[in-house]
């Protein structure tokens, strides 16, 4: 099936609309000046007649019978005067049967500014007017007045030929505007297709022209928008599948590396042990990472449940303090919490400790003894604020905006030992927004980080 294209569609719209437009404008000023040109036509015969009543009703004799016949035939006008009882007096031609059918009709009741008998130009031979005349003398009759319609039809034809040429002019300049203006409008949309046909096979490096401030520029923005977006998320994806596979591999070398050694029959059990120590390690990192995957799986399907209840804040908080201490010690760091208020939530105490725990474990790997890390617990205006603040080695102002990407990573070359998987600040941030709050972070390099929670007071 051929697809018309959206231009020949809007064009023709165009075309037909304006053609409509034309049609009804150009008939209803054509019928007007038809009828305004025959109106002054007979106003006009209907003048000369007045014209020739006045001079008979001031000078009634033969001699101005006369003149006015004569008068009247130097004219493409007849004149024709006639007494009370129809008798002709005068007439500026040989009446023929036409005038005749006029002459015999009685015209009724005549005004003092005359009265039209036939003004059927079309059908009929002539246009006539009649005036009735009084003298002084006692003698009264009428004055009819004719005019032949062939000149009113030369006339209107002319003026036919004129609305012809006219509608043909309008016509074309009508279709020469029209393709410009639907190449015009069709030629955003017609790039926007190109965009959507790129980005349906994948390619998602579209650059669509700078929107016109209208819908269709709101279209392109948006259009241009959902490129970026897909693109950013292909490059995301392509990370994220790269990171997890560098994840995967790196503890699967060593789980399948030191297997094959400490399967080898002459090696002594202290080395066995401790190969299979290793082995295990790299299997609990190995399980670590998943289980981290499959909570960033089941918060992208909407199947993390959260099972909310009210939680007494400062007892809630202290309970993470005391279970996180004997590894800020460990490390000689000092870990302090400042909860003071009587404050409640509304929350999971299994995923916001989750959320709590991420944090402060993301702080004692950053931190270098002797250090700091505090938590610190406040109302402000109608939000509880929970701040946890270290003084680690600090995020540069340039990834700050990243951090809560899934698998990124600040430094990319960190150890195993101090390194993470780049998820935990992610699902942090989910967990975050599926309890209804906000999370932020503020850095500064080699002086630390602190990382805010907002909350709903329960």
């Amino acid at each position: 099936m051929k697809i018309l294209k959206i231009s020949f569609k809007l064009g023709l719209w165009f075309f037909i609309c304006m053609l409509l437009i034309e049609s009804i404008s150009m008939t209803y000023l054509h019928t007007g000046i038809i009828h305004s040109r025959v109106s002054q036509e007979l106003h006009s015969l209907q003048a000369r007649g007045n014209s020739h009543r006045d001079v008979l009703e001031i000078s009634f004799n033969p001699s101005t019978l006369h003149h006015i016949g004569l008068m009247e035939s130097q004219t493409d006008t007849e004149v024709v005067i006639t007494d009370s009882s129809g008798k002709v007096l005068a007439s500026s031609r040989k009446i023929n049967s036409s005038m005749k059918e006029i002459l015999y009709k009685h015209p009724g009741k005549v005004p003092l500014q005359g009265k039209i008998l036939q003004q059927d130009w079309k059908n009929e031979q002539y246009i006539s007017t009649v005036t009735s005349y009084f003298t002084k003398q006692g003698n009264s009759g009428n004055v009819f007045m004719f005019k032949d319609t062939n000149s009113v039809k030369l006339l209107i034809s002319q003026l036919n030929h004129h609305f012809i040429f006219a509608g043909i002019l309008v016509a074309v300049f009508m279709l020469i505007s029209i393709f410009f203006l639907s190449r015009a409008l069709t030629r955003p949309l017609i790039s926007m297709t190109e965009a959507t046909k790129k980005l349906s096979v994948g390619n998602f490096s579209v650059t669509l022209p700078s929107p016109s401030r209208d819908e269709l520029g709101e279209l392109s923005s948006s259009i241009q928008t959902l490129a970026n977006d897909l693109n950013y998320l292909k490059k995301e994806r392509n990370e994220f599948l790269a990171s997890i596979s560098h994840e995967l591999r790196t503890p699967l070398t060593y789980v399948k590396g030191y297997a094959d050694i400490a399967k080898r029959p002459m090696l002594d059990e202290e080395d066995r042990l401790k190969y299979l120590t290793i082995i295990h390690e790299e299997s609990e990192r190995l399980s670590a990472l998943l289980e981290e995957l499959f909570d960033l799986a089941r918060l992208d399907q909407n199947e993390f449940k959260i099972k909310k209840e009210v939680i007494d804040l400062p007892t809630f908080l202290q309970g993470i303090y005391e279970k996180m201490l004997p590894a800020y010690k460990n490390k000689n760091i000092q870990l302090t919490l400042e909860a003071n208020e009587d404050l409640k939530i509304f929350a999971d105490p299994a995923r916001f400790g989750q959320i709590l725990i991420n944090l402060l474990d993301n702080a004692l790997k950053y931190s270098a003894a002797p250090a700091r890390t505090s938590m610190k617990v406040y109302k402000k205006e109608e939000a509880i604020v929970i701040e946890i603040r270290d003084e680690g080695i600090g995020i540069p102002p340039e990834k700050l905006p990243y951090i809560f990407d899934r698998l990124y990573r600040v430094d990319k070359s960190r150890s195993r030992e101090t390194g993470g998987f780049g998820i935990g600040l992610a699902i942090a941030k989910e967990l975050t927004v599926a309890h209804g709050g906000q999370i932020f972070a503020e850095s500064e390099v080699n002086k630390g980080t602190c990382f805010t929670i907002l909350l709903k007071e329960q």
